[in-house]
């Protein structure tokens, strides 16, 4: 539960419908429409992301995140919405930003797990992403951070609709330097990596070798993104904010390290909320809080087997690498002063391809010409009654295996090999990992929202459910794909091939 309790307004106009408020509570500027209407959004905002690495559920202090503080994000959810039933796309880092910058499932546009220093695809520079689209409308498009969807150029960010970037091209884990900070070998397969690069724009600007290094790296992208938000605070801007932390190896600058007295993770996380604090302060200093949609999220779930350089789950299954929600389920927070009033809280299911054709419907942008997954969120936002636009949920992990589907409350999942945490011998300690685990995972029924942990099988109780649900992963299998069942799918679109 939340540290503080939330500020809940309710106006004569939503008390018609409280049992819908019951399943989704937002509290919004805007009043509901009975008649099934979308409010119309205000002047074109501009746009920031604040996507995470690797932050669990249960981070959050508003989500109920210790014994570390969170002030600033706690302000940007009493500001906004905050989502409790949020899917990143897969629960690994490139697939997962695929997702965010596309629209798509990643198996839809060829994309899979977490690229390395070696891989031979990237993201196609054909797909339309998010800052390519605004870019077209006339907004100054600027990403700094973690980018994981291609290694050099021409698979780089400004190759994408970015008119600037300074970052790294995949996790800051790829790198020659074993967990305690020290040199690898250079003949062990970690060791055989090439040297970190921070990049601005196409070309490599200095080495990350050493763990302070990486402790710049939070503070660098923060000041940076401020910079962008001032130099471009008389035009539209889309924002791509793609932090390094908590990803391990966990690095906090000395304004940070040891000042939370909850480990180095809470020292993370206190400098993580710094940043936003950082950011909500320029945009208030610059006059464009109220023109601003700020959203806030993560990429995917905790990565469990390095123990207490871990996050949470917030008692949910499992963790990053695994089909369960502790691995997919996420925290995400909008914020839009003025437009959407504070302290809402949504119950509905909502997943991260759904962020772009709702910001580009709002931004009155063009939509991408070839098939996407999302749908755009902004009838459930604006209010309208018994709005819900996400009804269901296709759980992709490994090359393209389709492990689960939920719709509504449930989620069925199917016989598969899946990654585990419930060995003491999977998890590690202060920066080091686990052993890898697996668990063999049988046919079974869960419902979420009395069971999020997935803990009781309700499939002989429920048996039209199950049909039900078996019929909707039928139709993923024959569209996507699906290898668990030898399928390809029919509406698939390739990745691009590196050379």
């Amino acid at each position: 539960m939340p540290g503080k309790k939330e500020k809940i307004i309710l106006t004569s106009a939503f008390l018609p419908i409280l049992t819908f408020l019951s399943f989704c509570f937002l509290s919004l500027r805007t009043r509901s429409k009975d008649d099934g209407e979308s409010l119309a959004p205000p002047a074109t905002p501009n746009v920031i992301l604040i996507l995470m690495d690797d932050m669990g559920y249960g981070d959050l202090e508003c989500y109920g995140g210790f014994p570390y503080h969170t002030p600033n994000i706690n302000k940007l959810a009493a500001s906004g919405i905050r989502f409790t039933n949020f899917y990143a796309a897969q629960a690994t880092c490139s697939a997962s930003r695929s997702a965010y910058l596309t629209g798509c499932y990643p198996t839809r546009i060829g994309i899979w797990g977490a690229f390395s220093p070696e891989s031979k695809i990237a993201l196609n520079p054909e797909e339309e992403t998010i800052a390519k689209l605004l870019k077209n409308k006339g907004y100054k498009t600027g990403m700094m951070g973690k980018w994981h969807l291609g290694q050099k150029a021409p698979f780089l960010p400004l190759n994408y609709g970015f008119d600037e970037f300074l970052g790294l091209p995949y996790s800051h884990d790829y790198w020659p330097v074993n967990y305690d900070g020290t040199p690898l070998d250079t003949t062990t397969q970690r060791g055989k990596w090439p040297t970190l690069r921070l990049i601005e724009g196409n070309t490599p600007i200095r080495t990350i070798t050493t763990l302070d290094d990486a402790a710049t790296l939070t503070t660098l992208y923060t000041e940076r993104a401020t910079g962008f938000i001032k130099k471009n605070k008389n035009q539209p801007f889309f924002l791509y904010l793609a932090h390094a932390m908590p990803h391990v190896p966990l690095a906090a600058s000395a304004k940070f390290k040891g000042k939370s007295h909850a480990g180095l993770f809470g020292d993370v996380m206190e400098e993580i909320d710094w940043s936003v604090g950082e950011i909500m302060k320029t945009l208030e200093a610059n006059g464009l809080t109220k023109n601003t949609i700020v959203i806030f999220t993560s990429d995917n779930g905790p990565w469990l087997t390095y123990g207490n350089h871990a996050g949470n789950t917030g008692g949910l299954r499992e963790g990053k690498g695994s089909a369960w929600d502790g691995g997919l389920r996420v925290p995400c927070i909008m914020s839009w002063p003025g437009t959407l009033a504070s302290g809402g809280i949504c119950n509905n299911m909502v997943a991260s391809m759904d962020l772009l054709p709702t910001v580009l419907s709002v931004c009155k942008a063009g939509m991408p010409e070839k098939k996407i997954d999302g749908v755009n969120l902004w009838p459930l936002l604006s209010g309208v009654s018994n709005a819900s636009p996400r009804d269901e949920f296709a759980y992709y992990y490994d090359r393209n295996s389709l492990k689960g589907i939920r719709k509504g409350e449930w989620k069925l999942v199917f016989p598969c090999v899946s990654q585990t945490y419930k060995r003491a011998s999977a998890i590690g300690n202060d920066g080091w990992p686990g052993k890898y685990a697996s668990d063999s995972v049988h046919l079974a029924l869960y419902n979420l929202r009395t069971d999020p942990g997935e803990t009781l099988d309700l499939q002989v109780q429920y048996p039209d459910i199950v049909k039900q649900l078996t019929n909707i992963a039928d139709k993923y299998r024959k569209e996507l794909g699906d290898d668990l069942t030898k399928q390809t799918g029919t509406e698939v679109r390739p990745a691009a091939k590196v050379n």
